[in-house]
């Protein structure tokens, strides 16, 4: 395959997914879902040829035109774009795709606050799939998409599954937007800022950290833990999606 103007393999973050039961794993996941498929990363194609087998509307997304092309020619019922796939729109009804591991904080950012689509299955790095499905202690990016985003591990992807294999195991990560939202979508930007100051202020156990974080009186943070269910002396990576909104709905005034 010749060199792409975008660069080689490195420069594109490129390890091609050869291992079947991943293949197949993912293709599952996305048949349990509905409507059309935006895949991102097409590569070689090896996830495409699977997706194309559903007789679903798919659109594949590769940077590289030469492997582009190449896709256009072996699959004529698939729609390639030859683009970035931190541009394209996240507009179809099931996002899927074997992401560049050093993009994949970008693509869940511009995921989780853009687009229509309802269902996301992504192939990431292991560490960073692990801490966006909260194993462990939640984060604040998964404490901020938490009221209107389920995230579940859904799998470990040995290193070796890829070519060229990359330093790392990969992490199969699942995403659904809630039907009922925990948080109204109009209050999201001042929920995000709440569970920021949250995450960074200081002190010792939740009813300290509100206090700090939010400016509410002792008696009323206490109050909030004890609306959301939340130990006193838990940390914000301790709390689940439902006390989180809890929490904010005590002391949004």
């Amino acid at each position: 395959m010749p060199r792409s103007s975008f660069g080689g393999r490195h420069e594109l973050g490129q390890n091609f997914l050869h291992h079947r039961p991943t293949i197949a794993r993912m293709t599952e996941l996305v048949t349990a879902s509905g409507g059309s498929i935006l895949e991102l990363g097409a590569g070689d194609g090896a996830v495409t040829r699977a997706l194309a087998a559903l007789g679903r509307p798919l659109t594949a997304v590769e940077l590289d035109e030469h492997r582009a092309g190449a896709l256009r020619r072996a699959l004529p019922s698939v729609v390639i774009l030859h683009a970035d796939l931190l541009r394209v729109p996240f507009d179809d009804d099931t996002i899927v795709g074997n992401i560049p591991f050093h993009l994949t904080t970008p693509v869940l950012r511009r995921l989780m606050s853009s687009g229509r689509w309802t269902r996301a299955v992504l192939l990431t790095q292991w560490e960073v799939a692990r801490k966006r499905a909260g194993v462990g202690g939640g984060t604040l990016l998964t404490a901020q998409s938490a009221p209107w985003f389920t995230v579940e591990l859904r799998g470990r992807v040995p290193s070796w599954a890829f070519t060229p294999r990359p330093s790392v195991d990969g992490g199969l990560l699942q995403i659904e937007r809630r039907d009922s939202p925990l948080v109204p979508f109009d209050e999201r930007r001042a929920y995000e800022a709440f569970a920021r100051r949250v995450f960074s202020a200081r002190g010792r156990g939740l009813t300290r950290i509100l206090e700090t974080a939010t400016g509410v009186t002792p008696q009323r943070a206490a109050r909030a833990l004890d609306a959301a269910r939340a130990r006193q002396m838990s940390l914000p990576r301790d709390l689940r999606p439902e006390q989180w909104a809890a929490l904010w709905r005590a002391v949004r005034g």
